[in-house]
């Protein structure tokens, strides 16, 4: 089979490469073959189509399910962490039943009741910073996010549960924290149990640690049913498939494992991203700072969501630092034309999100952070696309974005930070995704003044 612009590199080079270093593996591709190259790489089988190019894109996502399908076993990479029923490893019909059973969760309403929380847990976790003291922006990033989906998702506030949850999940997913360490997802011959003090033993027995918590926390439910209860593992106990069915223990438990892997990881890294960019930009703060007094006192959290220049600050964040560098896979159904190039049946495609995002032609100067892009005009699902697209999009968007911008906003209206060093951060893999290599090292110089409106949103004070 004749596959287009194939990567001439070793293919044991290249999975390498893929694993150790893959922005800089697709930047090198993509000078020689701008919209479509072939790969040799790991994780979603041998050979790979990687595809940059939105009409290409376009035509992957709009016939997802018909030319192109989305087959859970090519994402089979994720099951240690996540497990054979998690909505990223599944396919078809059944693939379709468990996101139908997540999303409610993630509607709307359910949002607003998040805002208030993901407030004042942020302003809880910045008002223990002493000033003048350098700190790890991602490490705050990290502690903000994690307790807001312990609560979000279990309605854990507080009591032994949640401090082994807070400690065991970071612990478990600082073993993928460097290229290196990353290499026991990929290659599953690393993964081999020898012992506690082996990185994958170890793995495994943080992971049955949590196991034995969540699995805890689902017998609770089940013997309290409260339909008045606003977190989603007690929606997700309740919810029913069109024949009546509830989820099992097991679905239940890769469903919210799901939910704190993907969307801790993810959050995390792009809020340390916002910090990054919107302090090393002075413009871009000034102006954001502007937009958010324009709300006065105490503004509803979906006021500051409806911003237009923050919401244009994060989509800039998310274009330039994707946390997902790719979208899912798709393998084609039947022989088609993409971009000029025949490909068979078979064939796996991946839809580039970082090479997407740095195009020249659709991002002018694409390594310049510049949020006003996205106020000057709309991009289409195919030449942006952070979250990924079509029936693989990511259940978890509207949270993300939602305490994303809640944090960013809370943090600049109520505290002076500034970066230690005007040394850019470089993004490294960091399991699945990709992070800020050095954390981005951050000091506190000051409160801000006035901070009554986000403060009292919060119900904490700042002096």
């Amino acid at each position: 089979m004749l596959l287009p612009n194939l990567i001439k590199t070793p293919s044991v080079l290249q999975k390498l490469q893929w694993v150790i270093d893959p922005i800089g593996y697709m930047k090198k591709a993509a000078q020689q073959y701008p919209d479509i190259f072939t790969g040799r790489i790991v994780g979603f089988g041998d050979t790979v189509v990687f595809v940059n190019h939105p009409q290409a894109i376009q035509e992957i996502l709009t016939n997802d399910k018909t030319k192109f399908l989305a087959v859970g076993k090519m994402n089979k990479i994720g099951e240690p962490l996540v497990g054979e029923y998690s909505v990223t490893s599944l396919e078809g019909t059944y693939h379709k039943r468990q996101r139908q059973l997540v999303m409610p969760a993630f509607h709307g309403e359910r949002m607003r009741a998040y805002g208030q929380l993901i407030c004042s847990l942020c302003t809880k976790v910045f008002n223990q910073l002493p000033l003048n003291q350098h700190f790890l922006a991602r490490n705050l990033t990290q502690e903000i996010t994690l307790q807001v989906i312990l609560q979000v998702v279990f309605g854990l506030n507080e009591g032994e549960k949640l401090e082994k949850l807070k400690y065991l999940l970071p612990q478990m997913l600082d073993i993928f924290r460097s290229p290196l360490s990353s290499s026991l997802l990929f290659f599953s011959f690393l993964q081999k149990d020898l012992g506690a003090w082996s990185p994958w033993g170890k793995f495994l027995r943080d992971r049955q640690q949590i196991d034995e918590l969540i699995y805890a926390e689902i017998a609770e439910h089940r013997q309290q049913l409260n339909p008045e209860r606003t977190d989603i593992l007690s929606m997700l106990v309740l919810a029913q498939d069109d024949t009546g069915q509830f989820m099992t223990d097991r679905e239940l438990r890769d469903q919210l494992m799901t939910l704190m892997v993907a969307g801790y990881e993810t959050t995390v890294t792009a809020i340390a991203w916002g910090l990054y960019w919107i302090h090393q930009k002075p413009l871009v703060r000034e102006k954001l700072l502007e937009e958010l007094d324009t709300l006065g006192d105490s503004p509803d959290p979906m006021s500051i969501y409806r911003l237009p220049y923050l919401t244009a600050v994060c989509n800039e964040t998310l274009r330039i630092h994707p946390p997902f560098i790719s979208s899912f896979p798709r393998v084609v159904q039947e022989p088609i034309e993409l971009l000029g190039h025949c490909l068979e049946p078979g064939t796996v495609t991946l839809a580039s999100i970082y090479l997407i995002h740095q195009r020249e032609d659709l991002y002018p100067q694409p390594q310049e952070f510049q949020p006003q892009r996205f106020l000057e005009r709309q991009f289409s699902p195919y030449e942006f696309l952070p979250f990924g697209g079509g029936v693989r999009r990511c259940i978890g968007e509207a949270l993300a974005m939602f305490q994303m911008k809640l944090v960013l906003a809370t943090v600049l209206s109520h505290y002076q930070l500034a970066l230690v060093d005007c040394q850019r951060e470089r993004p490294q893999r960091r399991g699945f995704t990709v992070a800020p290599s050095r954390g981005v090292k951050m000091v506190m110089t000051g409160h801000r003044v006035p901070q009554e409106s986000l403060a009292k949103m919060a119900g904490i004070s700042v002096s």
